[in-house]
């Protein structure tokens, strides 16, 4: 704690917590424990009392740091439709504790991270944090394999997704198939990515399983309702190996895999 954190010295205190929470879709919004909304650092945090954290785990270790974020759906800013939908899942938290007499002054962060798990019961809600250290849970370095590790377009892979997207137009859609506007270039999308412009999903994404010219099966049912007009955007996926990479992007010199290191089942083998 700071030693300049004078206001959290006295008995009587004028603490309040504030949350800022950055979806994935880029909104930013804030939220406070007090009656009434506050501003810290040019944004504004709604006044959201319903919104509690349970008590908060930190240590100097590499134990990962967690809270539990308990609240109310009296903020029209979080409806029950979003959080089904999952907008709330993966965005960045940031919990703060300030003087709710001069918010921007003196500031303690408590936590940050990205909310994990979101549930819902009733007219409440919970949603689990989880702090930098679970980082730490995930292997430091590269497993072989004969296929690429990279994700089509990310920096290792280099490859430019502009030419690789393309913009469609729902007309019908039953059974989680999607029936197209336009016409698609067979083969190059399975697998790939299909994100909502408009619409009820807008902002969502989801997993295209198989297409034909003209419709896309989905892995799994937008949560919202689909309707003839909405539009979204599909991104070309690749199937990882050696001979995609050279043949269809040109890339093999930043192809991240192992096709021709030999494999357990080397130790295996026997004449004949």
């Amino acid at each position: 704690m700071s030693g300049t954190t004078l206001w959290l010295q006295p008995e009587l205190t004028t603490l309040a917590f504030c949350w800022r929470l950055e979806r994935r879709d880029g909104i930013v919004l804030g939220f406070t424990s007090h009656d009434r909304s506050l501003v810290l650092a040019g944004l504004t945090y709604h006044a959201a009392p319903g919104m509690v954290p349970s008590a908060i785990e930190q240590s100097d270790g590499f134990d990962a740091d967690s809270v539990e974020v308990q609240g109310l759906l009296t903020s029209p800013f979080i409806r029950a439709e979003d959080l089904a939908a999952g907008r709330w899942d993966g965005a960045r938290l940031k919990l703060y504790a300030v003087d709710w007499t001069a918010p921007d002054t003196d500031a303690l962060l408590l936590i940050q991270g990205e909310i994990g798990l979101v549930s819902q019961a009733g007219e409440s809600f919970s949603a689990e944090l989880r702090g930098p250290t679970g980082l730490l849970d995930a292997s430091v370095m590269d497993v072989t394999s004969p296929q690429c590790r990279a994700q089509l377009g990310d920096r290792a892979c280099g490859v430019d997704l502009a030419p690789l997207r393309m913009a469609v137009t729902v007309t019908d859609y039953e059974d989680g198939v999607l029936m197209l506007e336009q016409s698609l270039p067979l083969g190059h999308f399975a697998f790939g990515s299909l994100r909502w412009s408009d619409g009820a999903n807008a902002g969502m994404s989801g997993l295209i399983l198989a297409h034909d010219a003209t419709t896309l099966t989905l892995a799994e049912f937008p949560r919202n309702p689909v309707m003839a007009g909405d539009r979204a955007e599909l991104v070309q996926a690749c199937d990882r190996t050696l001979a995609s990479c050279a043949q269809r992007f040109g890339n093999a010199l930043n192809f991240r895999g192992e096709p021709h290191l030999p494999g357990n089942d080397l130790l295996t083998r026997y004449a004949g």
